[in-house]
């Protein structure tokens, strides 16, 4: 009953915390915090973006998401209230794939460059400020290119060296 907003989202963190692995506490769980938030006498655009917050939050899997969205459905009629349209629900879902698309493409930079400072430093010893920089701007292409070169260059300097 609390009107902050920052209060549904520490909610919604510690029910995402308590109910990990199981996902139809998880599925009770979202389904309560949505229709808080239809019971709030907030602003559409608020409205939408806790929702978004609470969908990138508590993810569900796809069958229990559908089941979401239809009770979703059925509290818009209940209180004739309709927040978030068809158009933005998938939107919102462009959005989180998206989201998860770029975050596994920045871990996989990340894995690349920790296991090219790992290399780099049992082969040549340790590395000086301008390779960390280098490194941690580079591309995936490019971590691959110089992780092929590690085995043949006979300096730090040869692995960045284009041929």
């Amino acid at each position: 009953t609390n009107p902050n907003p920052f209060a549904l989202v520490t909610i919604a963190h510690l029910r995402t915390r308590q109910t990990k692995g199981d996902t139809d506490a998880r599925y009770r769980a979202k389904l309560a915090l949505v229709r808080l938030l239809y019971r709030r006498d907030w602003d559409r655009q608020r409205i939408l973006d806790l929702f978004a917050v609470l969908d990138w939050m508590m993810r569900l899997p796809e069958e229990l998401e559908q089941q979401l969205w239809r009770n979703i459905e059925t509290i818009e009629g209940e209180t004739q209230m309709r927040y978030v349209t068809s158009v933005e629900r998938l939107a919102v879902q462009r959005g989180v794939q998206q989201g998860m698309q770029q975050g596994r493409i920045e871990g996989k930079i990340e894995g690349k460059i920790e296991n090219m400072e790992r290399l780099l430093t049992k082969r040549f010893g340790s590395l000086d400020e301008e390779t960390h920089n280098r490194l941690g701007k580079a591309t995936l292409e490019q971590l691959d290119s110089w992780a092929d070169r590690i085995l043949d260059a006979a300096t730090v300097h040869d692995v960045f060296e284009t041929h």
